[in-house]
């Protein structure tokens, strides 16, 4: 527990300073503001429809287990094979069985998040597996042996000199190509993987309840190759993507795309309902989805926190947080970073160990305001803390330190002693932790209660 805090806490004061990082990042996600206005402009009341999300959110979460009974059903009477997964373990070792039956050596992936969640490609690697992420940006990270940055643009951090020199090292290119050259170079290779790959990997956006699909929403076109080409696709997808029903999707996709790269759709939206059936002459010959628990129905029983099972992952939280900002995505060192991976990661795995990420916030509420289906992040930030006090998880000094701080606080003598000199020395030669990283400071010698006394003679 405590190492994972002092890892966090090392990692963002190196990246709070680091200088060409925040200048990468900043222009980044400049360009990501300056276009989504644009992709607002479609909707005639826009926290209309984000409400209206939220609310269809709220019903299938709150009748989940039959929206993916119905969800089951209606894939599976098309050939599919639904598995169920409680963790990261049972999902995994669905998947090495489906290979192992398959025979495959090579699989290519799309992106997606939950796959980084139970750590696919590693697992994968240590089985003989090759899997091959197809995604530009994935692809890129893959390479250089990061995980994502960023939930929607995984490289965001890297600049076009970064993936020239890293195409160069890897890939033995030209150091000075081009982001369109770096592209088609890209493109040479994954084309060559999608035919010779046995297996097919994708997550999900969204699955559809009423009539059993699998809604993948990409920019590439490497969703459909991915589960189109090879022979066998699986999709592994959290249970909380469940939507009541196909044509809520008119509203989810504009919103996932203009709240996740300023789109007003992106360029290709795919619904899966199957394997190739017969007379059909594209598609895979067997499809498997895999509905993974991974720690939702823990969420799902805590009545504050289950709003958080609404997210879309448009990543519009990450792009408006003055922390994510200032220390990037891999100072987490979890899967999904920003306001909502510091909500649900506590939540998902452990309370003990991830209570940090909550307080890594401003409580701004900067992340609120751009939520796509208005989860209040900035509240559940609140509760995970609360909680942790409760559960009297907080270090020993600092439950010292606020019992101190309410006696005083109780006892106006207690307080009027803790003159400026005081507190002074206090934060500039004992606490330290201000002066660490900024100037020293010097407090009034006189209180404000000490002035108003001597200035009217009276408390």
């Amino acid at each position: 527990m405590k190492q994972t805090a002092e890892q966090f806490r090392i990692k963002s004061a190196e990246k709070a300073i680091d200088r060409a990082h925040r200048k990468t990042i900043n222009f980044n996600i400049g360009k990501y503001n300056s276009v989504v206005p644009g992709g607002k402009s479609q909707f005639a009341d826009l926290m209309l429809a984000r409400e209206r999300a939220k609310n269809l959110k709220w019903r299938a979460i709150e009748s989940l287990d039959a929206s993916l009974e119905s969800f089951e059903t209606e894939i599976s009477k098309r050939g599919a094979h639904v598995l169920w997964a409680e963790d990261s373990a049972q999902a995994l070792e669905q998947i090495r069985k489906i290979c192992e039956a398959k025979n495959c050596r090579t699989l290519v992936k799309s992106k997606s998040m939950v796959t980084e969640e139970i750590h696919l490609n590693a697992f994968l690697e240590s089985h003989g597996i090759e899997s091959v992420e197809t995604d530009l940006g994935e692809y890129i990270q893959q390479l250089d042996g990061e995980s994502p940055y960023h939930i929607v643009t995984p490289a965001m951090h890297k600049s076009k000199e970064d993936v020239a020199r890293l195409f160069a090292e890897k890939l033995g290119t030209a150091p000075d190509l081009n982001p369109s050259q770096l592209t088609l170079v890209a493109r040479d290779i994954l084309r060559a993987k999608y035919a010779e790959a046995e297996v097919g990997v994708t997550g999900a956006n969204f699955i559809i309840a009423d009539i059993g699909g699998v809604a993948v929403t990409e920019n590439e076109g490497n969703g459909r190759l991915s589960c189109s080409m090879p022979k066998t696709h699986i999709v592994i997808v959290g249970i909380e993507k469940v939507i009541p029903s196909m044509t809520d999707l008119g509203l989810f996709w504009p919103l996932l795309s203009t709240f996740g790269t300023g789109q007003r759709i992106t360029s290709y939206n795919t619904i899966i309902t199957g394997p190739r059936q017969p007379g059909e002459t594209d598609g895979p010959d067997e499809m498997y989805v895999i509905l993974l628990d991974n720690g939702r129905t823990n969420i799902l029983a805590n009545a504050r926190q289950r709003e958080s099972l609404y997210c879309i992952r448009c990543g519009a939280c990450l792009n408006a947080c003055p922390v994510y900002k200032n220390i990037g995505g891999h100072s987490y060192a979890a899967t999904y970073s920003g306001p909502i991976g510091s909500v649900i990661t506590p939540n998902l795995q452990s309370l003990g160990e991830w209570k940090h990420l909550s307080h890594a916030s401003s409580l701004c509420g900067n992340c609120t305001e751009v939520c796509a289906v208005r989860i209040n992040l900035h509240e559940l930030l609140l509760d995970n803390r609360h909680q942790a006090a409760v559960e009297g998880l907080a270090p020993g000094s600092e439950k010292m330190a606020w019992k101190m701080w309410r006696m005083a606080m109780l006892r106006r003598k207690w307080m009027n002693m803790a003159n400026g000199a005081v507190k002074t020395r206090m934060i500039n030669l004992i606490g330290k932790a201000w002066t660490k990283n900024h100037g020293k400071l010097e407090f009034p010698r006189k209180s404000f209660n000490q002035q108003w006394t001597e200035k009217n003679g009276r408390r």
